[in-house]
């Protein structure tokens, strides 16, 4: 099945992985005003909790949070028990959760940085998948899958963030074949891989990850440098004499909604004539038996 399946989200059921801050809390806030009824879901309970009361406020819609770890399967799979119980139904769902570890030479990450990385990103996605989308099927109601990946990975690897952008492009791969496998089965549920992105960098947690990175999977050798912030990234540029330019989140928020009800398989706020000429470049240089990451490669901020 192709082209949208829903259009108007007044009433519809949507949960959001890593609801509780950044782009999952614009995603929120976007979808109440919509009229649809919002789970957020998140690792961080008192960040949630307050997330969740202050949206309410804000939009007057149904609001709740459920604390959910989406590295763990049961974890998931309570959480989709809940939704189901509470509302019955799940019409969207936004697997958000996302973190990143320090850049490094492959060759100097840590198998913790692995596991951390492709634990969230990866298995979040997978498990959100599975403990979702049969209940969709199973429903026979209209639905759609938001899979949030990263044109670093999705279109082109950052070297230095390789770890990062391996786990972006297994999550865009995983979403290319989702929507090719519900597509076959004739289901009416539909497929984006959502790619960040705007005017300028994204004030997300993904800055501040390591906040919520097990102790169990700490860097089994410390970081070399300090963790890069918004702030940090403002005042180097101050002292050089520029303004970091911001993308506002509401707005990214605001463009997912409208690609759902446009049924696009790629959401991407701007850029995307941009990426698709990266990824021409890739072809050709791939063609012409070359790697198609080229040393220095910088990409699209995301």
């Amino acid at each position: 099945m192709s082209g949208p399946t829903i259009t108007d989200f007044t009433g519809r059921v949507v949960v959001v992985t890593g609801g509780a801050a950044g782009i999952g809390r614009a995603l929120g806030e976007a979808f109440g005003r919509a009229g649809a009824v919002v789970v957020l879901a998140d690792v961080e309970r008192p960040a949630l909790d307050a997330t969740v009361e202050q949206l309410r406020e804000q939009t007057g819609a149904d609001i709740s949070g459920v604390v959910c770890d989406v590295t763990d399967p049961a974890s998931v799979d309570a959480l989709a028990d809940e939704v189901f119980a509470r509302h019955g139904a799940t019409h969207v769902l936004v697997n958000n959760a996302g973190v990143g570890p320090p850049s490094a030479r492959v060759w100097e990450t840590t198998p913790n940085d692995w596991r951390w990385t492709f634990g969230v990103n990866v298995f979040g996605v997978a498990n959100g998948v599975r403990s979702f989308v049969p209940r969709m099927i199973a429903s026979g109601e209209p639905g759609h899958v938001v899979n949030t990946s990263s044109s670093d990975g999705a279109v082109a690897p950052m070297p230095g963030a390789s770890v990062y952008a391996a786990s972006k492009a297994a999550v865009a791969t995983l979403t290319e074949c989702l929507g090719a496998q519900l597509a076959e089965g004739g289901h009416p549920i539909t497929v984006s891989l959502f790619l960040p992105h705007g005017r300028g960098l994204l004030a997300t947690g993904l800055w501040t990850a390591d906040r919520n990175r097990p102790p169990e999977l700490a860097r089994e050798v410390p970081r070399q440098t300090p963790a890069m912030t918004i702030e940090t990234l403002a005042e180097m540029a101050r002292k050089a004499g520029r303004e970091l330019a911001l993308q506002p989140l509401d707005e990214v928020a605001e463009d997912v909604l409208r690609g759902i009800r446009a049924g696009e398989y790629c959401i991407m706020l701007g850029g995307r004539e941009e990426a698709a000429r990266t990824m021409r470049e890739r072809v050709e240089r791939f063609a012409a038996g070359r790697n198609p990451t080229e040393p220095g490669h910088a990409l699209l901020p995301a």
